[in-house]
């Protein structure tokens, strides 16, 4: 996993160093599961008040307060934290839409993310009738609210599949200088970093692009050497750099897997497979003689 990337962003990362995005839930797939959560939580409701109501008649009024406030709370805050805990950050609805709750770098939430988020929640939908949340999720790109920022969550299209980018390409006209270049491994959040914004440059603003190819390239140039030719673009030099590097590593690998099959002769899985003794050849049986006469057996 990655620790660093554009912005210290965090991610799940192939060995190849190709980080998944995984995609976030819009704002009206969580609307339409807290609607599902929220007919849930009043049938809940009306359920628990009827059980109080039916204890009223045989309790006093202090009982039948505390009652009411265990309701509510149960309700309110216990029954969210316990489906977010055992379903793994699922909800009723959001098992319905396909909808799950995890972490910013895309991992499992537990008990202590469920409970930030279920005590924001209390505030930020149910006092506030849902304003404070509408307002925060529409301010940024993953629909997150309060209770998602201190708890450092949000929530996913479980029923998406992931889609990996391909390997970047060598620039054709930047190939010879690669190949004679002296090319360090790079780091791992240098070069995650380097292909999101390979991919994600036709969709950033140019200040922020530009700015961020610069910071890049810089980074990559420590590890690079000579230059690259005068005038180069930043993104093809970038994307030749890990272009020829994958190609040097695919090749040692080659090598070494060619190495070893020179001096095993053959896979020691199998070699070791084989019986121990299977080349030592069975003793040879002693053909019998002519029988003996019983002065022979006696003279012995």
């Amino acid at each position: 996993m990655a620790t660093k990337g554009i912005l210290d962003t965090q991610g799940f990362v192939t060995p190849e160093a190709v980080e998944l995005d995984v995609p976030a839930a819009n704002l009206g797939l969580r609307m339409c599961s807290g609607f599902i959560d929220l007919l849930i939580t009043v049938a809940i409701f009306f359920l628990g008040f009827y059980l109080v109501s039916q204890t009223a008649l045989f309790a006093d009024v202090a009982l039948l307060q505390a009652l009411v406030i265990l309701t509510v709370v149960s309700v309110l805050v216990v029954v969210p934290i316990a489906q977010e805990t055992l379903m793994r950050g699922r909800t009723v609805g959001k098992l319905a839409l396909g909808l799950r709750t995890v972490r910013d770098d895309a991992g499992p939430i537990g008990f202590r993310h469920a409970v930030i988020r279920a005590l924001l929640m209390y505030v930020e939908v149910w006092l506030s009738g849902g304003v404070i949340a509408m307002l925060v999720a529409i301010s940024n790109t993953k629909a997150k609210r309060l209770g998602d920022y201190l708890a450092g969550t949000y929530v996913v299209r479980d029923r998406i599949r992931l889609k990996i980018a391909g390997p970047p390409q060598a620039d054709p006209l930047l190939i010879e200088w690669a190949r004679g270049s002296d090319i360090a491994t790079l780091p791992d959040a240098l070069t995650v970093a380097v292909r999101q914004i390979l991919s994600r440059s036709a969709t950033m603003t140019a200040a922020s692009h530009s700015g961020m190819t610069a910071q890049l390239y810089s980074n990559v140039m420590e590890h690079v050497s000579p230059p690259p030719p005068q005038g180069a673009p930043p993104l093809a030099v970038m994307s030749t750099v890990l272009a020829e590097r994958r190609n040097r590593d695919l090749v040692r690998a080659q090598r070494h897997d060619h190495i070893r099959a020179s001096v095993l002769g053959r896979d020691p899985l199998q070699a070791t497979a084989e019986p121990v003794f299977a080349s030592t050849p069975p003793p040879r049986a002693t053909p019998p003689g002519p029988p003996r006469t019983p002065a022979e057996s006696a003279s012995r």
